[in-house]
């Protein structure tokens, strides 16, 4: 993915309260008021901050920034879209739909989880965790001037979790109830026990208005646009082409600390592009200004054209702090054929990682080994006596390997045909009751072994072809299945496929969102993250288990218990990854002159439209 670009939106991870400099420090009372939220209570920035530090407070507004999205959330489409409510199951909504809206707290992109007031000023938290107490900002307003009050923050959390996306559902489910007690307080009540992250994921919501959904029902696909409260408006569009949104001139929220410094362009547009050679053309022609590459052969050969070279294009390599998460086949695990652990190790033998590296990815990424690759999360060597403490329970219910060294997948001679690699993957299917009859490899009803790769880019292709060809080679028919981005949608949110191509990216403190991607619940939920389908109670529990960590040390720990169990299951084959982005841009743009943010790429939210650099563009071109 970022190969894929399936990134999921990052949003969300903490439960208990900061207080202004640091950890809460009035537990014993009945309630703390605090101006922001964290996962262990630690704030970075005191109550009467001014602004973040990774913006200029002194951006001008105005200009235009386009780009491809890079991220997607819910039921957002990289490729089309032919729907505005992005919070459903239904259609393919697109990408942009949340600048729209306002959300009770804004996050800040320099820590791993703290957010602070946005629609709510403050929030006032009970001792016991379980009850959230949001004091709105009078001067909240939709975008037709009407007033945002608790009452539509009441609305919005009821709706999404009856009849939101099936993620939005399941990250609620703790979610004990909500009521707005007048126009300028709502309280939040979560169940005891409540996953770390709940709040944290409730505050960052998208608030509805009320009144506009008494008479537009909230779980329909369409073009309408829906009233917002946020930054931006949907300006111009046409469907799966592309879409506009236009800064709100007098946004109520536009000189809050939150706020300032950031959403500078008048116009965000994004492409929508079926096909990523033609896409790539697009921004050679300056039909958008903004890349971020995620296809290594082009950065590798295409950036030589006219505008790179007279400096009209800069590009750059940007760090990326982020856990890069998990890239990879992803095995449907639901189908009979399947079931087999050993089944599913042996396709692992059968990709060429280092031959596919060198010979079309131009030797630009590592092997992904980890569900939570590139942070301290990431399971490696032996478990140490933390770690065999949270495992011991379930030993005997997990592989043995758990308590040694974790899974890593196997490296091949480069040559894209290992002969040893090979033979390990047919003893394993041998083992499975898969042997060659004929030239196939068969189960034991005689039926030969098949496998669709669904997929609906066509930059993959090479990389499956090289695969199918091994895969040949253990007797295994496979083929690779493109179909348009619609169908590809609906197939893998109905589990209609054998194997398919995703990424999962985690926050950097995972708590409830571990369910939507690996729990037994979610594996029965269409559109859930849970592509391969695990369903493990051990990993279930282990779940609970990050859920309930009390200190950030007690996370990591059982995180790395989490990775090794994953691992063991050989739910997936690992793809690769880099910790860092590729951009390129028409030099139209300035920054500020701080580092970007540590868990963020920063563009648009901090970058503005330079005209002084947009006009010498001009001229030179």
């Amino acid at each position: 993915m970022k190969l894929t670009r399936r990134d999921a939106l990052l949003i969300g991870a903490g439960a208990l309260v900061g207080a202004a400099q640091g950890a809460a420090p009035a537990q014993a009372a009945e309630e703390a008021e605090s101006h922001g939220i964290s996962v262990f209570g630690d704030l970075k920035y005191p109550r009467d901050f001014a602004h973040f530090d990774y913006v200029d407070p002194k951006a001008p507004k105005g200009g235009v920034f386009s780009q491809i999205g890079p991220n997607r959330m819910f039921n957002q489409n990289f490729l089309t879209f032919n729907s505005l409510n992005s919070y459903i199951l239904k259609g393919d909504a697109a990408q942009g739909m949340e600048l729209t809206f306002a959300s009770l707290m804004a996050r800040a992109s320099d820590e791993p989880d703290g957010m602070y007031g946005l629609a709510a000023r403050a929030v006032r938290i009970s001792a016991d965790g379980q009850t959230h107490r949001y004091l709105m900002r009078p001067e909240a307003r939709f975008h037709d001037g009407t007033k945002l009050t608790a009452h539509d923050v009441a609305f919005s959390l009821s709706i999404l979790k009856e009849k939101g996306h099936p993620i939005i559902n399941q990250r609620l489910q703790d979610l004990a109830g909500v009521e707005a007690t007048d126009d300028a307080t709502v309280v939040i009540r979560f169940a005891p026990g409540r996953a770390r992250d709940v709040p944290l994921f409730a505050a960052s919501l998208p608030i509805f208005s009320r009144a506009y959904y008494t008479s537009h029902p909230f779980d329909e696909s369409n073009l309408d646009i829906p009233l917002g409260s946020g930054p931006y408006r949907v300006g111009r569009f046409e469907s799966g082409r592309y879409i506009e949104y236009e800064r709100v001139k007098d946004w109520w929220g536009a000189k809050l600390p939150v706020s300032i410094g950031l959403n500078n362009f008048d116009i965000v547009r994004f492409e929508f592009y079926r096909d990523r050679e033609v896409a790539f053309e697009g921004f050679t022609a300056k039909n958008y200004l903004f890349r971020e590459e995620f296809t290594s052969r082009v950065w590798a050969t295409r950036y030589e054209f006219p505008a790179i070279r007279d400096g009209r294009v800069k590009r750059e390599v940007l760090p990326d702090d982020t856990p890069s998460g998990a890239q990879g086949w992803f095995i449907n695990t639901r189908r009979d054929k399947f079931k087999d652990r050993r089944l599913r190790e042996a396709l692992s033998y059968a990709f060429d990682f280092e031959w596919t590296n060198k010979n079309i990815m131009y030797g630009s990424y590592e092997r992904t080994h980890s569900v939570f690759q590139n942070s301290d999360m990431m399971a490696k060597g032996p478990p140490g006596a933390e770690e065999l403490a949270v495992l011991e329970p379930f030993r005997g219910q997990v592989p043995d390997e758990v308590f040694g060294e974790p899974f890593l997948p196997p490296v091949s001679d480069g040559s894209g045909q290992d002969r040893g690699l090979l033979r390990k993957g047919a003893q394993l299917l041998q083992q499975a009751g898969l042997v060659i009859r004929e030239g196939k490899r068969v189960d034991q009803k005689g039926q030969p072994l098949t496998i669709e790769f669904l997929i609906d880019d066509p930059t993959f292709e090479p990389h499956h072809l090289a695969y199918v060809k091994n895969l040949a080679n253990l007797g295994i028919d496979a083929t690779v299945r493109r179909v348009d981005p619609v169908q590809y949608k609906a197939r893998v949110d109905e589990r209609d496929f054998d194997i398919t191509v995703e990424r999962f990216g985690f926050s950097t403190t995972p708590g409830d969102e571990l369910r939507t991607f690996f729990s037994s619940k979610a594996a029965g939920l269409k559109g859930s993250n849970n592509i391969a389908g695990i369903a493990d109670p051990v990993i279930d529990a282990l779940i609970e288990k990050i859920i309930a960590s009390g200190t950030r040390p007690e996370l990591v720990t059982a995180c790395k218990a989490l990775d090794r169990v994953i691992r063991a299951g050989r739910y997936w084959v690992p793809h690769w990854y880099k910790g860092t982005h590729w951009i390129a841009y028409w030099d139209v743009f300035g920054r500020p002159a701080a580092a970007k943010p540590r868990y963020a790429r920063g563009v648009p939210e901090t970058w503005w439209y330079d005209r002084d650099k947009a006009t010498r563009i001009e001229r030179a071109g």
